[in-house]
């Protein structure tokens, strides 16, 4: 069975589905402000896009790792996160501070799901 890739390059696929599985590349603003939270919600609604174009959905979330640029946007990146996140189905998570790949981008997140045919 093959690979189902969305927006892929040669470097990158955005995502790759796989029987059941859906795996997500890191999510970063497509506009970034300096708002962490506003970033985050800008990626979350990317993350919902690139799901339902895999027949998933965030309460099918397995895990997500969340990489801040600067742990001081933890509060605010949370703040959309928890307004987002399906709680009768929260993904395994992990929030790690790191350098992003330019200094706009405060927040990436990346995640995996499975599909609504699991």
């Amino acid at each position: 069975m093959p690979a189902t890739r969305i927006n892929n390059n040669k470097r990158l696929s955005q995502a790759v589905g796989y029987g059941s599985m859906v795996f997500l590349a890191g999510q970063v603003a497509d506009k970034p402000v300096p708002d962490a939270k506003a970033q985050t919600q800008d990626i979350l609604r990317k993350i919902d896009k690139l799901l339902g174009q895999l027949s998933s959905s965030k309460k099918n979330l397995l895990s997500a790792n969340v990489y801040v640029s600067d742990i001081r946007h933890y509060d605010a990146m949370n703040a959309a996160w928890d307004a987002w996140v399906d709680k009768a189905n929260a993904p395994a998570r992990a929030t790690i501070e790191a350098r992003l790949a330019k200094p706009e981008y405060w927040v990436e997140i990346m995640v995996t799901a499975h599909t609504n045919e699991a």
